[in-house]
């Protein structure tokens, strides 16, 4: 997706699918184990990883809390160095685009089995920021401003739940996704993809919009 000149720098869109595999849709949580599973596992290795990275800047003693969470390793980045290295972002952006293939998937907006490197339906993207531009001390108050989002969030998860539900039985009986429940479930996980850019990925200083559209 090209960057919008007064967008949010995050950024989804998922493509509506026309007509709905009814098979697919029934055993969508037994078909989904597998790929759920890898998600949870991907991270695993390249944390080990980032523990190494990062011995130069923190004790020893300490790596093994800091490789627990991602945004902990890069919250020191940019405040001690005030870099957001790039092999980091295309990281976190090549997992993010993983995860929420992931998500659709679950979430019955696609049939297309999530791929681990392929953009298929799901369009993700996030712009690279420039740490020069970043505060520095932003990243660690960040997660208590986003109190608002988060209550905003529980709302919005129980809602897209039950439209979840909602859809999976109109995709049984009809084959079609009803449009307004597709659109706000894509909706939602673009709100909750603004929240994780500005608190965890830590992209952007821009507060997040209470808004579900684009």
């Amino acid at each position: 997706m090209e960057r919008q000149p007064d967008g949010y720098p995050a950024r989804l869109e998922i493509d509506y699918p026309e007509s709905r595999d009814r098979f697919s849709t029934l055993l969508r949580i037994p078909f989904a184990i597998p790929i759920v599973i890898l998600s949870y596992l991907m991270p695993v290795a390249p944390l080990l990883a980032i523990s190494l990275a990062v011995e130069g800047l923190i004790d020893d003693s300490a790596t093994g809390w800091l490789a627990a969470a991602f945004f902990l390793p890069l919250v020191l980045m940019i405040l001690v160095r005030n870099k957001y290295p790039r092999w980091w972002f295309d990281f976190l952006l090549n997992l993010s685009r993983f995860q929420y293939r992931v998500s659709a998937y679950i979430s019955l907006l696609t049939d297309q089995y999530p791929s681990t490197d392929e953009e298929q339906s799901v369009h993700l993207d996030l712009d690279y920021p420039d740490a020069a531009q970043l505060n520095q001390y932003l990243p660690i108050i960040k997660w208590l401003l986003l109190i608002p989002h988060y209550i905003v969030l529980v709302i919005l998860g129980i809602l897209a739940f039950l439209a979840t539900i909602a859809a999976w039985f109109s995709i049984l009986i009809t084959g079609k996704h009803p449009r307004p429940l597709f659109d706000f479930a894509v909706g939602v996980g673009r709100y909750w993809l603004r929240v994780e850019a500005y608190g965890f990925l830590l992209i952007t200083d821009r507060y997040p919009p209470f808004r579900l559209g684009a």
